[in-house]
C-alpha cells in the first residue's frame, strides 16, 4: 500500500512514482527572474514569463508536482463551495461577486490551457455537487445555491427527487450543483504543465531544495550545490512559505487527508450509480469529499483537518485522518463495504485568515513575489494566479488582481496561532459528529 511518502513510493496514487528528474542545481547561475516551487502556480507563472521572453529558473525541492499538485482531490472547482456569507461581510457584496467571477474565470482558463500545451489529464467537465447527508443540512444546500446564483455563478438546488434522478447515491439527499468545472487526475496535469515549461525552455531544476532567500537587489537563492541572481523571486511555494521564513503570518498550513479504494467489480459500480460522475462534497462544516476516477475506483478525502506547531508542513501521513475516511466510505456507500482501500496519503494546502487568496511582495527591497492561500481551491485559482504574478513581475497589475486588494488579516505568534486553529478545528469538528450522529440514528431507526 502507498503510503504518500515523499518521492520514494510516490506521494499519492495520482503520481505512484517519481518521473525522470531534471538534474539538480549544480552552478551559480544568472536569470531575470527564480522561481521556488513547481507546482501549478510555479509552473503556470514560469510559462507565462517564457511566453513573455522572461527567462525564468525553477527551483523544486522535489519533482514537479509532488506537492499539493500531486496529492489534491483533483476537483477543477469554481466558486461553489465558498463561504459566500464570509466573503460578503469582508469585501460587500460587488466585490464578492468580482472574486466568484474570478473562480470560475480560473476554472475556464486551465479548460483553456489543457488543449493549447495538448495536456491530457483525464478532465470530465461534470460540475460538483454540494450535498447534504441529513435534513438538517438543507436550508444551508438551498442557500449555497441562491447565493451563488445571485453572486454570478451557475448554481441551482436538486431536491430530492431530481437527485435520485440522476442516481446519486442515496447518502446524499439534496445538493447545489454548479456546472462548471468538474474532475480531473491532478498528477496527470501537474505533469503536463511540467513538461510545457519545459518545452518553452524554461530551466526547471528538481531535487534542489532552498536553504536561503538572500532579499537584496538582486535576490540571490541558494541551494545545497548552487544559487541563482535574479531581478526578483516569486515564491510558488503554497504550504512551505514558513519553513523558508516567509508567509507565517499571512497563511495557514493546513493537512489534508485522502483514500482511494481498489478498482470497482462490474456489480459494485452497477450497484453504486453515479452515471454522470459529478464530484460531490458535503454541507459539513469540514467537508467530506467523494468523486469516481477514470480507474474506476472511489477516491474520499478532507473531514479530517490539522494543523501543525509553528507553521511547518511535516512529510508523513496522518493516519487516523484516513481511518476516519475508511469509516466514511463504508457509511456513506455501503454498496462498497468489502470494497479494499488501495492508497492512502496526506498533503498540505493553505488558508488567509479571512479565506480569500493572498497576492503580493515581500522582501526588503520588494522584489520577492508570491500568491497562496488557495483554501483548497488550488487547482483552478493557483494556475491563473500564475498569469496575475507574471503581470505583477512586470510592474504591471492584472485587470482581475484588484479583488484581492485588502488588509489581509495577521495570523497570531505561536503558541497562539496553534490554540486558535485547534480550538476551531474541534468546534467544527463537535459540529459536524452532531449532525453524523443525527444520521446514523436515522439509519437505524426501524422506519428505515
Amino acid at each position: 500500500m502507498l503510503y504518500g511518502q515523499n518521492g520514494l513510493a510516490g506521494v499519492s496514487s495520482w503520481l505512484t512514482s517519481a518521473p525522470e528528474r531534471r538534474p539538480s542545481l549544480q552552478e551559480d547561475l544568472r536569470a531575470d527572474l527564480v522561481i521556488v516551487g513547481a507546482g501549478y502556480n510555479g509552473l503556470s507563472t514560469a510559462l507565462e514569463l517564457r511566453a513573455r521572453g522572461i527567462d525564468a529558473v525553477v527551483l523544486e525541492r522535489d519533482f514537479a508536482g509532488s506537492g499539493a499538485s500531486g496529492r489534491n482531490a483533483g476537483y477543477l472547482a469554481g466558486a461553489l463551495g465558498l463561504e459566500f456569507d464570509l466573503i460578503i461581510r469582508r469585501l460587500g457584496r460587488e466585490r464578492a461577486a468580482a472574486l466568484v467571477g474570478f473562480y470560475d474565470e480560473a476554472v475556464r482558463h486551465v479548460e483553456k490551457l489543457l488543449p493549447q500545451h495538448r495536456i491530457d489529464c483525464d478532465y470530465e467537465p461534470t460540475g460538483l455537487l454540494i450535498a447534504s447527508v441529513h435534513p438538517g443540512q438543507e436550508a444551508r444546500v438551498r442557500h449555497q445555491a441562491e447565493i451563488g446564483r445571485e453572486l454570478g455563478t451557475a448554481a441551482r438546488f436538486l431536491g430530492q427527487d431530481e437527485m435520485r434522478e440522476r442516481a446519486l447515491p442515496p447518502a446524499f439527499l439534496c445538493g447545489a450543483l454548479n456546472e462548471i468545472g468538474g474532475t480531473l487526475d491532478p498528477g496527470k496535469y501537474a505533469l503536463g504543465l511540467r513538461k510545457a515549461a519545459i518545452d518553452a525552455g524554461v530551466r526547471l531544476f528538481e531535487g534542489s531544495p532552498v536553504l536561503e532567500i538572500d532579499d537584496g537587489a538582486p535576490v540571490r537563492v541558494r541551494t545545497q550545490h548552487g544559487s541563482v541572481t535574479a531581478d526578483a523571486c516569486v515564491l510558488a511555494t503554497n504550504a512551505y512559505g514558513p519553513d523558508l521564513g516567509f508567509l507565517a503570518r499571512t497563511v495557514l498550513p493546513i493537512r489534508v487527508s485522502a483514500i482511494e479504494t481498489a478498482p470497482m467489480s462490474g456489480e459494485q459500480r452497477e450497484a453504486l450509480g453515479w452515471p454522470n460522475r459529478e464530484g460531490i462534497v458535503t454541507a459539513h462544516f469540514v467537508l467530506e469529499s467523494y468523486r469516481l476516477t477514470r480507474r474506476n475506483t472511489v477516491l474520499v478525502s478532507t473531514k479530517r483537518l490539522n494543523y501543525s506547531y509553528g507553521s511547518c508542513a511535516p512529510e508523513r501521513r496522518d493516519a487516523a485522518a484516513c481511518e476516519v475516511l475508511e469509516n466514511l466510505l463504508r457509511q456513506r456507500l455501503p454498496v462498497l463495504r468489502d470494497i479494499p482501500v488501495n492508497t492512502q496519503w496526506s498533503g498540505w494546502v493553505t488558508f488567509s485568515g479571512d479565506t480569500i487568496p493572498v497576492i503580493g511582495v515581500e522582501g526588503a527591497r520588494r522584489n520577492i513575489f508570491y500568491a497562496s492561500g488557495c483554501s483548497g481551491h488550488g487547482v483552478a485559482t493557483q494556475t491563473l494566479m500564475g498569469v496575475l504574478l507574471a503581470e505583477r513581475v512586470q510592474g504591471k497589475e492584472h485587470e482581475l488582481e484588484s479583488v484581492f486588494r485588502r488588509k489581509v488579516p495577521k495570523l497570531p505568534p505561536e503558541p497562539l496561532r496553534w490554540a486558535v486553529s485547534k480550538l476551531l478545528l474541534s468546534a467544527a469538528n463537535f459540529l459536524d459528529a452532531r449532525t453524523d450522529r443525527k444520521v446514523s440514528r436515522a439509519q437505524k431507526s426501524p422506519r428505515n
